[in-house]
């Protein structure tokens, strides 16, 4: 969980060093390589003014440290920066875009050298899954889908058919699939404005079809497959095989257990 109200302002941390800085150490499974940090360092911020009593690079390896493990952000190891420092730059990249143009980038690096593609993507898949919610989730911003038995939020996610997040959407649990997929194509036409046709299972169903269809705003085609029990959910099609295989990301989301705390915390009010 997040530290509170106690731990102070940026400017505060950001001039309090730990006693037990890293001397340039990394044995940490969730440590940045050198090639790694290449590929990052240009899209981390350097600071103004002041000067830098942490390297970013530290930075980045004690975020990428609570999201592998998942540990509280007060039980940092003594060789990583202080959990203030931590989670005061976690909050300020998350709010100024520096995580969000990060990602970006390097899924258009992905599309582009590893799998062949143009950087922009021209389809896209969404799906959605309820998740339970912790207990900072105020009442107000949670419900109960009886479907699957989940009291908490349902999160929308849009992915490209490499299965590389494009726009996430979190909602409260009982929000029907069909209900969610209107604000979720409207993010996803913000943030992929290439995208041009939209995959979704047999859940999407009613109005919403046509809608995307005939909204001058959005330009997308809404495409439905049918599921069947057998298939649990997914239907294997020769055409189009990569594209559902691709609807897999909460099984990457899954292992990574701060991922959830993460959107609990982005999510909740103030």
């Amino acid at each position: 969980m997040p530290p509170g109200a106690g731990w102070g302002s940026g400017s505060d941390v950001r001039r309090t060093p730990s006693p037990a800085h890293r001397p340039g150490a990394r044995h940490y499974p969730s440590d940045t390589s050198d090639a790694e940090w290449q590929v990052l360092a240009p899209h981390v911020p350097t600071g103004r003014g002041r000067p830098i009593v942490y390297p970013r690079r530290d930075i980045v390896d004690a975020i990428r440290y609570l999201d592998r493990t998942g540990y509280q952000w007060d039980a940092l190891p003594a060789d990583l920066p202080h959990p203030k420092l931590v989670y005061h730059y976690f909050k300020a990249w998350a709010a100024d875009g520096t995580l969000t143009r990060m990602h970006n980038s390097l899924r258009e690096q992905v599309r582009e050298h590893l799998e062949g593609r143009n950087r922009q993507p021209s389809a896209a898949l969404i799906d959605s899954q309820s998740v339970r919610g912790a207990e900072t989730v105020a009442r107000t911003s949670r419900g109960y889908d009886a479907g699957k038995k989940v009291n908490g939020r349902k999160r929308h996610v849009a992915v490209d058919t490499c299965g590389l997040l494009l726009a996430v959407l979190v909602t409260a649990a009982h929000t029907p699939d069909r209900d969610g997929a209107k604000p979720l194509l409207w993010v996803l036409h913000a943030c992929s404005p290439s995208v041009r046709h939209v995959w979704a299972d047999s859940d999407y169903a009613g109005k919403v079809v046509d809608w995307a269809t005939a909204s001058q705003a959005q330009r997308q085609s809404l495409r439905r497959w049918s599921s069947t029990p057998s298939s649990s959910g997914w239907v294997r099609r020769p055409d189009a095989e990569r594209q559902h295989w691709a609807l897999e990301p909460f099984v990457v989301v899954g292992r990574c257990e701060a991922l959830q705390d993460f959107s609990q915390d982005l999510q909740r009010p103030t």
